[in-house]
C-alpha cells in the first residue's frame, strides 16, 4: 500500500514537530515518520536526568507556542518534554512511529519523492509519496564514540552519554568522562556529586560562561556586533573563573559566540564543574593514547585504571545512509554544505530542518522558513 501526501517529514524530534505544526496552520497536508516508538525520543530516552535547556526559555520555544510565563527561565528536561507533548496535541501533529526509513529518492517522472520505510512492528516495507520532503532527523541522529586503540579491550563499562541517566550506580567507582562540551562537563559534575572518583578528558580549548552571561550575550547580539559581545563576555568570564591553565583548561583564541556561529560549538555553561575542578574533585586529563584492559594512557604520560568510561563526544548525522538525489545539499558528514545561505532548502522540493547548529532557536527559524516557502510554491500552482 502506498500513502500519499503533500509534505513528508522524516523525524519527529523538535524540528519535525515544529515543521508539521507550521504546515498544519497553513492547512498543508503532511505526514511525519519517526523510527522510535515516540516523538522527541532524544529527550525522552537519551537525555540525562539533570539536563535542562542551556539557553533562556525565550530562545528555545517552538513556533507559535511560547513557554508559560510561570515556567523557569531555564527549562528542565521533564518540563521540556511536557512542553513538546502539549505542542504535539495543540497543533494536531500525528507522527507515524516505528518507521525506519530505508531510502528516499526523487522520481523525475512523477515529480514526487518516493520513500520506503520499514514498519518495525509488522516488519513490512511501506511506500510513501510526497511532492516535498523535509529531512528533520537533525544533527543528533546517532551517538558518536571515537576510535581509540584498545578500547575493545576495556574491562569495565563503556557508554555514550545518550545512555547515561545519573551517577547513582557509580558511587565510589573510578569513572572517566571523555568530552568537554556541556554534556561532558555536566555529567562529570553529576558523577562527582554521586560520589564517583571522576576524571575528565579535555582535548581542546573551551569557553566557560554562566547562564546569566549567555542570556546577556543573546540579548546584546540584537544590538551589537558579535566581536564586541564576545569581548565583553570574555572579560566577565575571566573575572569569574580566572586562569584555568594550571588545571589543564585553556580558552580558545576566538570568542564564544563567534565559534558558535562558525563551528556550531557552544560555550560551556558552568553548573559548578569549575569549582570541583579547582577543588581537585574532578581530575582533568588530556587526550587518550590507548586503552589496555582497565588502564587508560594519556598523551601527558599518565596511566590510570577506571571502572567505566562515559563518552560525551556528541552525535553524527545518519542522513547519507538513506537519502538519495539530495542534489548536493548534504556533505559527506551528513550536514548541509557550508556557504549555502538558505541551508534549509535543496532541489526538487527537498528541505532540511534542525541542521543549522543553532539549537532550538535555529529549529524554529527553519520550520517557519520551510512552511512559508512550501506555502508560496503551492499558492503559485493554484
Amino acid at each position: 500500500m502506498e500513502r500519499e501526501t503533500t509534505v513528508l517529514i522524516i523525524g519527529a524530534g523538535p524540528a519535525g514537530l515544529a515543521t508539521s505544526a507550521c504546515l498544519n496552520l497553513k492547512k498543508i497536508p503532511n505526514m511525519v515518520l519517526e523510527r522510535e516508538d515516540c516523538c522527541a525520543s532524544l529527550w525522552k530516552k537519551r537525555a540525562y536526568d539533570r539536563l535542562k535547556l542551556h539557553l533562556a526559555k525565550q530562545f528555545c520555544q517552538l513556533p507559535h507556542m511560547p513557554f508559560p510565563s510561570d515556567a523557569p527561565t531555564y527549562i528542565p528536561k521533564h518540563g521540556f518534554i511536557r512542553y513538546l507533548d502539549d505542542y504535539v496535541s495543540y497543533f494536531n501533529v500525528s507522527p507515524f512511529c516505528n518507521r525506519t526509513v530505508e531510502s528516499a529518492s526523487f522520481d523525475r517522472v512523477s515529480g514526487n519523492w518516493a520513500v520506503f520505510a520499514q514498519n518495525t512492528l509488522s516488519g513490512k516495507i511501506e511506500k510513501y509519496s510526497a511532492k516535498f520532503l523535509v529531512v528533520a532527523t537533525g544533527e543528533n541522529g546517532e551517538g558518536y564514540i571515537p576510535r581509540i586503540p584498545g578500547l575493545d579491550s576495556f574491562s569495565g563499562e563503556v557508554m555514550h552519554s545518550s545512555g547515561y541517566g545519573n551517577g547513582g550506580k557509580f558511587e565510589k567507582r573510578k569513572v572517566l568522562v571523555v568530552g568537554s562540551g556541556n554534556s561532558g562537563m555536566e555529567i562529570a559534575f553529576d558523577l562527582s556529586n554521586w560520589g564517583a572518583k571522576t576524571s575528565l578528558v579535555v582535548r581542546s580549548p573551551v569557553h566557560f560562561l554562566t547562564e546569566g552571561m549567555v542570556k546577556l550575550g543573546m540579548v546584546l547580539l540584537k544590538y551589537l556586533r558579535v566581536d564586541l559581545v564576545d569581548k565583553f563576555l570574555l572579560m566577565l568570564s575571566k573575572f569569574k573563573y580566572g586562569n584555568l591553565n594550571e588545571y589543564g583548561i585553556e580558552r580558545p583564541s576566538k570568542g564564544p559566540f563567534y565559534l558558535k556561529k562558525a563551528t556550531g560549538r557552544s560555550p560551556v555553561i558552568d553548573v559548578g564543574t569549575i569549582a570541583k575542578i579547582r577543588a581537585r574533585e574532578i581530575h582533568v586529563l588530556p587526550s587518550i593514547v590507548n586503552v589496555n584492559g582497565s588502564f587508560v594512557r594519556f598523551v601527558n604520560g599518565e596511566t590510570e585504571n577506571y571502572d567505566a568510561i562515559v563518552f560525551a563526544t556528541g552525535y553524527k548525522s545518519t542522513v547519507r545512509r538513506w537519502l538519495k538525489d539530495d542534489g548536493g545539499l548534504f556533505g559527506e558528514d551528513g550536514m548541509p554544505r557550508k556557504g549555502n545561505q538558505n541551508h534549509w532548502k535543496g532541489q526538487n522540493g527537498l528541505y532540511c530542518a534542525g541542521f543549522a547548529r543553532a539549537g532550538l532557536f535555529g529549529i524554529s527559524n527553519d520550520a517557519k522558513a520551510i512552511s512559508q516557502d512550501i506555502g508560496l510554491i503551492l499558492s503559485h500552482q493554484i
